[in-house]
């Protein structure tokens, strides 16, 4: 079993509970305006085995002892499901924690995967149909599977909301994404991410159009406030 990895961070605080090393694995069909990682978009060959991965990644387990763990984010990791299945059930022997940062396009036995996951990071586009394909270049509707699928698997959630300026930093928004996550089972966090422009770069050394480049960064402060009201309501 052969998977496509772009990159491996250690030791790192973020992602999930505790140290954390986080596999970035390549490949992701939505196309999201703001995102930072356009160097994943395409799928990479493969260049790990799953044998190879899991051997690297047990190198860390000594730091995860305090909760910490792996994470695998992207790209969209769970367009290489049946490899994580394969790495995942190898960690899970371990003892190790496991979480997955996803925006909920998914291919393959997701069923199967979540049975050796104890986190899934779930990224929020959109609450509303036409903005999250104007957003994302892609349909709602795989997510909404995935929502359904999650549920049923009793896996624990964590839930972030980027909050873009004049798009959706408004207490409309955020009281529609109170009511929206009410059908979301488990969530144990919630985190609101302000926009910004750290990627853009990438866009020009790629070739490609940054199509937010108009967009200001989003106030800290502001998201902040927004976050709160969105705790009182």
């Amino acid at each position: 079993m052969q998977g496509a990895v772009a990159s491996i961070e250690t030791l790192t605080s973020v992602d999930g509970p505790g140290i954390r090393t986080i596999v970035f694995m390549s490949g992701c069909k939505k196309r999201c305006l703001y995102c930072h990682n356009p160097e994943m978009f395409k799928m990479g060959k493969p260049n790990y085995t799953d044998k190879m991965l899991v051997d690297r990644l047990v190198r860390y387990k000594n730091y995860f002892k305090r909760g910490g763990g792996i994470t695998f984010s992207g790209g969209e990791p769970l367009l290489q499901t049946d490899f994580l299945i394969s790495v995942c059930k190898k960690l899970k022997n371990e003892g190790i924690h496991i979480a997955i940062d996803t925006a909920g396009d998914f291919t393959g036995n997701i069923e199967e995967l979540l049975k050796y996951v104890d986190l899934v990071i779930l990224d929020i586009k959109h609450i509303k149909k036409n903005d999250y394909e104007f957003l994302t270049n892609s349909k709602m509707r795989k997510v909404e599977e995935f929502i359904k699928i999650l549920n049923k698997s009793g896996v624990d959630v964590y839930l972030r909301q980027v909050i873009i300026p004049n798009f959706n930093d408004n207490l409309k928004y955020i009281k529609g994404l109170k009511e929206y996550i009410k059908k979301i089972k488990n969530v144990k966090d919630i985190a609101f991410l302000p926009y910004h422009k750290l990627g853009s770069e990438k866009y020009l050394e790629l070739g490609l159009e940054y199509k937010m480049s108009g967009v200001p960064e989003m106030d800290k402060d502001k998201c902040d406030a927004l976050y709160q009201e969105f705790l009182n309501l």
